[in-house]
């Protein structure tokens, strides 16, 4: 290996941890503020890149349907929740119908802009509104009515969750893999280093939503509502700020940036039903180096395991994926002796 290859490599590796960075974040995001370490961020990205791939080839995709089920299944859960309440039929009636207004507004535009063969740009954004909202809708189905369960049995409910997700995105876009058009079709050259335009949107956009999401976190209401309750969920209830609300926000965020992540890497390369996982995957493993606790430390987490995994494909190929997710164990270790086990109460 001499300098031009190791810069080759570099560069990769910085693409690949800029995009483990955003699904780290949300990764933290999801665990501080609501305890469920979300495993089926993967799905997301998946989601994420086939639609586009879908609405690329005209076709209607069936991640409308399932945001439509979902609504559904959310609309007929919160109607029988204020039934049992007591709520008045008018007022939960219009609640009901508000909440759903959304969804169902999204799939009608969805299905009918499908096979008008849309530029590029409002392809990723139909792309984006279509995928986001079933992340609020998934934590009031599968995570809300357990939110003060253990950390275990919130575990086993994202384990189900993301085989439920894998099996729909394989009756969704079928086994065959996709790959969409480049956004920045130009190259340049660097030295040693051929940087492709799609490399380049990579970076520039994963920098931008880092620091859009620094901004939430430290200058909306919002954000600071979402740090409280990463902070103390009980204190947070105490002052007001709905748990069940920051979920939800916190669920779609993280959908936001699982679909923008598959949106900037389906040019790059072929996403197929279950390709998220293993991405996810590696974007939990550099969330584990930072202790599901940093953001900052999530994201140098990340561009370790992007650097981790490029050279690793350089020296060992066959073994890049052992060799990214064996690196956890000292962590792990190094992270059990710093911090003793205690009961959770």
């Amino acid at each position: 290996m001499d300098l031009s290859i190791a810069s080759i490599l570099m560069l990769d590796g910085l693409s690949n941890g800029a995009i483990y960075a955003l699904l780290a974040l949300a990764t933290v995001l999801v665990f501080t503020v609501t305890r469920v370490i979300f495993i089926p961020q993967g799905e997301f990205v998946a989601f994420g890149a086939l639609t586009l791939a879908a609405l690329q080839q005209g076709q209607r995709p069936g991640t409308v349907v399932f945001l439509l089920s979902l609504a559904a299944l959310v609309a007929l859960l919160d109607l029988w929740a204020g039934w049992r309440a007591g709520e008045a039929t008018a007022a939960l009636l219009i609640r009901v119908a508000k909440a759903a207004a959304w969804p169902v507004a999204l799939g009608a535009l969805s299905w009918w802009a499908a096979p008008l063969q849309l530029p590029l740009l409002l392809q990723v954004l139909l792309t984006l509104a279509i995928v986001t909202p079933m992340g609020p809708l998934l934590y009031r189905l599968a995570y809300q009515p357990l939110a003060d369960a253990s950390v275990l049995v919130l575990l086993i409910v994202s384990v189900g969750v993301h085989f439920s997700l894998t099996g729909l995105g394989l009756l969704f876009f079928g086994a065959e893999g996709s790959r969409n058009p480049s956004f920045w079709d130009s190259s340049f050259t660097l030295g040693p280093l051929f940087i492709a335009g799609q490399t380049v949107i990579i970076l520039l956009a994963s920098l931008a939503l880092i620091v859009l999401l620094w901004l939430f976190f430290e200058r909306s209401l919002y954000g600071k509502a979402l740090r409280a309750t990463a902070v103390n969920r009980l204190g947070a209830r105490l002052m007001g700020i709905s748990s069940n609300s920051a979920g939800r926000l916190s669920l779609a965020m993280a959908a936001f940036i699982g679909a923008l992540s598959g949106v900037l890497i389906s040019p790059t390369t072929t996403i197929f039903y279950d390709s998220g996982f293993l991405i996810g995957l590696k974007g939990f493993v550099a969330a584990v180096f930072a202790g599901l606790a940093s953001y900052p430390g999530a994201a140098l987490g990340a561009v370790l395991v992007g650097l981790l995994e490029s050279f690793s494909s350089f020296w060992a190929s066959a073994f890049k994926e052992v060799i990214v997710f064996t690196s956890i164990l000292p962590v792990l270790l190094w992270r059990s002796l710093r911090n003793p086990h205690q009961d959770e109460h």
